[in-house]
């Protein structure tokens, strides 16, 4: 049976505007996000439920948010599922009590392209998200260290 993965939204130009977010974080930063979306959305089973408050919230119907908290600062990823696929869709530094209508409309036309292009007869695969994925800057001085003597 497949498990989840998370994937990042990738537009049609070819930007996948999440890791773009993730990518210009401090490193610590970025891989405490990264921990979180491996531990709390990737590798479950198609039908278990999502991962439960505090972890991730509903907003709308079944986009979700994915929260992380490093010091002060708190992060939201929009994710929604599409089978066993988790679409990370837009990520924002939270600073006020709710999610603002402009991020939750803009995840929401993402999610919208992406069904729509995923479903062309023609289609680009979206890139993996989590342990699997993150480009050689993010991964831990040890594993690129692996990585380039084995490649």
């Amino acid at each position: 049976m497949a498990r989840t993965q998370a994937v990042y939204y990738r537009d049609q130009r070819g930007a996948e505007p999440v890791d773009e977010f993730i990518e210009a974080l401090p490193a610590k930063r970025a891989a405490k996000i990264d921990d979180h979306v491996e531990e709390h959305l990737n590798g479950k089973l198609p039908n278990a439920p999502p991962p439960e408050f505090p972890i991730t919230s509903q907003i709308e119907g079944e986009l979700r948010e994915l929260r992380v908290r490093f010091a002060e600062t708190r992060y939201r990823i929009l994710y929604q599922r599409s089978d066993n696929l988790v679409v990370l869709l837009h990520a924002i530094e939270k600073h006020t009590g709710a999610i603002p209508v402009a991020d939750i409309e803009l995840a929401k036309r993402r999610m919208a392209d992406f069904r729509r292009r995923m479903d062309a007869e023609r289609r680009v695969l979206p890139r993996a998200a989590g342990k699997d994925a993150p480009p050689r800057s993010r991964l831990p001085g040890w594993i690129r260290l692996s990585k380039s003597i084995n490649c």
